[in-house]
């Protein structure tokens, strides 16, 4: 742990620099080139909007702790962290593979590969949660003391992913096969997790407490409670609690991982 802590301090410049370095590489060569990091994101939201207020005929609104909001607002503040939850896992998932000139060519920390593949994520990401909060202002939803929680579901959520990369980035450098799975079952992580729907109100307590064992499902509700829902982040204890649990193991099996695999990355790649 030390030692990772150590090459992010000593790299810190660089990390930063890199992190630019990917944004720019993703959007080389478009003609509208970081539009494309709204657009896309705008595209899926109006398709699952369309698809669940309109196509099915629903009645166009979600309630949720006795308030009701429009479907489009609803969806717009789940997609906002699934976007950078996807991109991370993915991505992150292929961050080595990507980058292994930083591994077999020059010396530089591996694990610092995984971070600045998150923050260049995480850049997109909050661009994109100043939009999502224009809208909600426009929209009716002033701002609130709530909205400060922002400021701890986002490093939280990405310290999260970078921690799940150090197991899977890895992983996925000695197998492609690990790689294409990850890529495979991010339909199926969607449809688990309450980005469309409200995992509070499932009609079922079981459910709803196996619900809480999806972190993804975490991030969600964080920042619904944050923008939309006006609760504290400690209110669901039980949550907080699993999730908080599910961050030191994935934080302790990333550090084991990452310490078991990274002398053999460079013969490997």
């Amino acid at each position: 742990m030390f030692t990772i802590f150590k090459e992010h301090k000593n790299f810190g410049k660089q990390i930063m620099l890199l992190a630019v370095n990917d944004l720019k590489k993703t959007y080389k060569g478009a003609a509208i080139g970081p539009l494309w990091a709204v657009i896309k994101p705008a595209f899926t939201l109006f398709v699952y909007w369309f698809a669940f207020s309109i196509g099915i005929k629903g009645n166009g609104s979600v309630e949720a702790f006795g308030q009701e909001f429009t479907r489009f607002i609803f969806l717009l503040v789940g997609f906002i962290p699934w976007f950078f939850i996807t991109d991370s896992i993915t991505l992150g998932a292929k961050s080595i593979r990507m980058n292994k000139q930083f591994v077999t060519k020059v010396s530089f920390p591996v694990s610092t590969i995984m971070t600045f593949t998150a923050i260049a994520r995480l850049m997109v990401h909050i661009f994109l949660a100043v939009i999502m909060y224009i809208i909600l202002v426009c929209s009716g939803y002033m701002p609130s003391v709530y909205n400060l929680q922002f400021f701890l579901y986002c490093p939280l959520m990405f310290m999260f992913f970078v921690a799940l990369t150090w197991s899977t980035a890895p992983m996925a450098a000695f197998s492609k096969d690990f790689e294409n799975m990850i890529v495979s079952i991010m339909s199926g992580i969607f449809w688990l997790s309450g980005i469309i729907y409200n995992s509070y109100d499932l009609g079922s307590k079981t459910l709803e407490n196996v619900m809480l064992f999806n972190p993804i499902n975490f991030f969600a509700n964080g920042y619904r409670n944050t923008f939309l829902y006006g609760r504290w982040f400690y209110q669901n204890e039980k949550e907080l609690i699993i999730f908080l649990a599910e961050f030191l193991i994935v934080f302790i099996l990333g550090l084991w991982n990452y310490k078991r695999l990274r002398k053999t990355l460079p013969d490997v790649l």
